[in-house]
């Protein structure tokens, strides 16, 4: 599978912001590499406080836009996995529109939505 991108979760972010070692190093191979790093908007609304810190590693990703197409996707994980939040399962639409890999700090809840979302990988960070 070739990779087409990189979707990151709030952990990842979070990661970022407290300059965890595995997400720098994901950050920094991403840049070499010029893979983006996509953020559902989701993610931001959920991590984002405002701080100068944070609008920095804004400027780092690229912030994805909902569309009704992902929202239905993670709409029927949220059926297909009882117990699902709806970020999660936006994440992992978004990273299935792209056949990507998601980055992130919950990697069971986000493997568990891998029964609904088999081409993305989930890595943790």
């Amino acid at each position: 599978m070739r990779l087409s991108g990189i979707t990151a979760d709030t952990g990842f972010l979070i990661g970022l912001e407290r300059n965890k070692q595995r997400s720098m190093d994901v950050l920094a191979a991403a840049s070499s590499r010029q893979i983006p790093i996509s953020v559902p908007v989701a993610v931001v609304a959920e991590w984002w406080r405002g701080s100068r810190r944070q609008a920095q590693i804004l400027k780092l990703v690229s912030p994805e836009a909902m569309t009704e197409s992902i929202a239905k996707s993670a709409g029927e994980a949220i059926a297909a996995q009882p117990g699902a939040t709806v970020v999660d399962a936006i994440v992992m639409a978004s990273a299935a529109a792209r056949g990507g890999v998601v980055y992130t700090s919950d990697f069971d809840d986000l493997s568990r939505l891998r029964t609904h979302f088999r081409a993305v990988r989930v890595l943790g960070v």
